[in-house]
C-alpha cells in the first residue's frame, strides 16, 4: 500500500523546572499543501522556539481550523512533574510520545502501513512503528514536525498560564516553568509549588 500520510512528532518542556512535559503527534496527507489567503498571512513556518508567542498562536488557530475541516489531525499528551521526578525526564518523554501517537492513530483511524513517522532530535517511536525516521533539527527542516512543535508548545503554554492563576506569584504565565532569574527569586520567596520538578532545582 502506498504511503498516504506523514506523522510529525516533537516534544516541549524538557528543560523547565516546573510543569509537565508535552509531546504532540501531528498528521497530514503526504500530498497536502497548505494554501489560500489565510495561509498566506501566516509567519514562515519553523521551530516553535523561533516564533513569537503571537506567531505561534496564529499557526495554532489556523491548524485547529484545518483539523475541523478534516485536513489534518493531532494529539498532545502530557506527563506530570511528579512523574518526571519519579521516573526521569527521558522515560516521561517516551511515555508522552507513546500516548500521543496512540491517541492520534485511534482518532485518525490510520493503518500502520500507510503513514510515515518523522521524529525530531533524538526521539524514537516504539519498534512496531516500522516506517519511522529520527531527524536532527527536524523541527526546522520538516513542516510536519514544525507543526507538531507549535501545537505542543502552545498547548503546554496554555496549561502553564492556568497554573499561573492557581499558583500566583511564581509567574508561570510568563516563563512557562523555565528557570529564569525571576522564577528562582519567586521560589526563594514562596518555596516550591507542587508542580515544581524537585530533581531539577539545585
Amino acid at each position: 500500500m502506498q504511503v498516504k500520510y506523514i506523522v510529525g512528532i516533537d516534544e516541549v518542556g524538557r528543560g523547565p523546572i516546573a510543569g509537565p512535559v508535552a509531546v504532540c503527534a501531528f498528521v497530514m496527507r503526504e500530498d497536502f499543501i497548505f494554501s489560500g489567503p489565510e495561509y498566506d498571512k501566516l509567519p514562515k513556518l519553523k521551530d516553535s522556539k523561533k516564533l513569537s508567542a503571537k506567531q505561534r498562536e496564529s499557526w495554532f488557530e489556523f491548524l485547529k481550523k484545518q483539523k475541523d475541516l478534516g485536513l489534518c489531525d493531532y494529539a498532545v499528551s502530557f506527563v506530570s512533574s511528579d512523574n518526571i521526578d519519579k521516573f526521569g525526564i527521558v522515560k516521561c518523554i517516551q511515555k508522552a510520545l507513546d500516548s500521543a501517537l496512540l491517541n492520534l492513530l485511534k482518532t485518525s483511524e490510520l493503518e500502520p502501513s500507510n503513514y510515515n513517522l518523522m521524529l525530531d532530535g533524538g526521539l524514537k517511536a516504539p519498534a512496531e512503528y516500522i516506517n519511522q525516521e529520527t531527524i536532527i533539527r527536524g523541527d526546522e527542516l520538516h513542516p510536519v514536525i514544525s507543526m507538531a512543535s507549535i501545537m505542543a508548545k502552545v498547548t503546554r503554554d496554555r496549561v502553564m498560564t492556568k497554573f499561573g492563576l492557581e499558583y500566583p506569584g511564581y509567574g508561570f504565565e510568563n516563563h512557562a516553568g523555565y528557570g529564569t532569574k525571576a522564577h528562582y527569586e519567586a521560589i526563594k520567596k514562596y518555596g516550591q509549588a507542587s508542580i515544581h520538578r524537585k530533581t531539577f532545582i539545585h
